[in-house]
């Protein structure tokens, strides 16, 4: 059966064609689908009876199962488990943000870049998502929202889930066109942020494309040596090639980059490093956004102290970087990717 969740309206038309119905019912479909939570055929009551039964035949509205959900004690994170037609899993947080309901996807199974301190590459990457499944992710928090409160919605989207979504580009810029639309979730781009470990090409790319998208690199070390340690992808796309695309990709879109910088105790957290940063950043239209490690128990890397927290933050600040030090949101549910899909394979061997 041919899946049709995470069509376009055009391409819904295109699908619907044998069938010689209005060229409308593509856009009281997509209505259904991506507005009002509908998951069979059976339920679009606007739809002749015969027409439903026949498209019931053919066609397929692929929405994941959650599998498992985890709620901060707080009440702020949720966290999702949430399964494919395949088997194939993938985890989705939804931050409730003083500004609004703010939701993390997936872009990928799994992931293949090997940072050191991340537990979504433990299991290497499964597959890339395609641009209904990334969707399916916020269309899915959308409609529990709704559920909980008149008006409920997701307010904006980060793409920093499991995954490097410039590594499955035609898919991450199929969705962000799509989630965009007014049928859809109508998310204005300026609302959506893109993190990446620094696919340089594809950084030039996303730039060309016309969509304001704010751009987040994962940056976590200043200089050469370091950052391929802690992130092996740093080998074939240098770190001066990526300040250098992102440098770029503010100057195309006059939109700010942020760098992101996970601060590991006595790794990259120390004054040589703060040093460095403050050269390599200097004058770029940037910010920072320093990341207190969350602990993966698969891994060895320590959270810094908040002295040592305070006292990078404060370096950077003086030598005039604009830096943010992230407010921690599900610490305790393990909200860091990767963990409770690890968790979910795990049991299911």
């Amino acid at each position: 059966m041919n899946d049709i969740f995470g069509m376009t309206k055009e391409e819904l038309q295109e699908s619907l064609a044998p069938y010689r119905v209005p060229g409308y019912r593509a856009g009281q479909i997509a209505e259904w689908m991506y507005q009002k939570g509908a998951k069979t055929f059976d339920s679009m009551t606007n739809l002749p009876r015969g027409l439903r039964d026949a498209l019931a035949q053919d066609l397929l509205i692929g929405r994941p199962e959650i599998r498992d959900r985890l709620d901060s004690r707080d009440g702020k994170t949720t966290k999702f488990l949430l399964e494919y037609r395949d088997g194939t899993a993938v985890e989705t947080v939804l931050m409730r943000q003083p500004y609004g309901n703010s939701i993390c996807v997936s872009t990928q199974a799994g992931c293949s870049m090997g940072c050191i301190f991340c537990a979504s590459t433990l299991h290497g990457r499964a597959r890339d998502l395609s641009q209904g499944e990334i969707l399916a992710q916020a269309v899915t928090i959308q409609d529990m929202l709704k559920e909980e409160t008149p008006g409920g919605k997701v307010d904006t989207v980060v793409l920093m889930g499991s995954g490097e979504p410039l590594m499955n580009y035609d898919a991450v810029v199929g969705f962000l066109h799509l989630v965009h639309e007014p049928y859809t979730l109508g998310l204005g781009y300026r609302n959506i942020t893109l993190s990446t470990s620094g696919i340089v090409p594809n950084i030039y790319r996303l730039a060309d494309e016309g969509i304001p998208v704010s751009l987040s690199v994962s940056l976590h070390a200043p200089e050469q040596e370091l950052r391929s340690k802690i992130m092996p992808i740093n080998r074939r796309y240098p770190l001066a090639d990526v300040v250098r695309a992102a440098g770029a990709y503010a100057d195309k879109t006059g939109r700010r980059v942020t760098y992101e910088y996970i601060l590991i105790d006595h790794l990259n957290d120390g004054a040589k490093q703060a040093e460095e940063l403050v050269h390599l950043l200097k004058g770029q239209l940037a910010s920072v956004n320093l990341i207190p490690i969350n602990p993966v128990p698969e891994r060895s890397l320590m959270r810094p102290s908040k002295s040592r927290i305070d006292w990078f933050e404060q370096f950077l600040l003086r030598h005039h970087l604009t830096v943010t030090v992230r407010r921690e949101m599900g610490t305790d549910i393990q909200a860091a990717c990767g963990q409770l899909r690890n968790k979910h394979l795990r049991e299911n061997k």
